[in-house]
């Protein structure tokens, strides 16, 4: 086990190494597939450096604004069916990508958030997001919408519980 934790570190230094290698001989030779390559990830490094602080600071003030006894009110061991139409209402308002839902989401969990609601939140975020439910509205018509929430988030709420019931007795740890 701990042999492995040292071979990772060393793969990741071989893999950057590698990457970096082959985009400054991409720029030295202007070999173009290697420019497109560094390009796109450049764009991708500006959007995210764009994105993550205040989707992050929005998740600290989470932690430290919101009571614990709300999140356990309506996300908690006793919220019951509520905490399901909870999660998918919160999940609804998302609108960064899934990589940010994750803080969000282990918040949640830390502040005594059932795991089930929890994975709710996490799989409705993915399917039921306001704009992205716009724009599939707009091109695949209504009816599409509701049948792909119809049939979608039952079995997320369903493929949550038995998760949550499985993993019960597991200890958990985000850090």
């Amino acid at each position: 086990m701990e042999k492995d934790k040292k071979k990772k570190p060393i793969v990741l230094f071989v893999f950057l190494g590698t990457y970096t290698i082959f985009i400054v001989l991409s720029m030295i030779i202007s070999y173009e597939p290697g420019k497109v390559i560094f390009d796109n990830f450049y764009l991708f490094i500006m959007d995210m450096f764009k994105l993550f602080p205040p989707a992050f600071i929005l998740v600290g003030l989470f932690m430290v604004w919101i009571d614990r006894k709300v999140v356990e009110k309506y996300f908690g061991e006793s919220s019951g069916l509520k905490g399901y139409i909870s999660a998918i209402l919160l999940a609804c308002t998302t609108l960064y990508p899934f990589v940010v839902v994750l803080p969000m989401a282990s918040g949640l969990y830390k502040k005594g958030a059932k795991l089930d609601i929890v994975l709710t939140y996490l799989g409705a975020s993915a399917i039921c997001r306001i704009p992205m439910s716009i724009f599939e509205a707009t091109f695949l018509g209504f009816k599409f919408t509701a049948i792909r929430y119809i049939v979608s988030l039952p079995l997320i709420v369903f493929s949550s519980v038995i998760i949550g019931k499985l993993m019960k007795n597991k200890q958990l740890s985000f850090e």
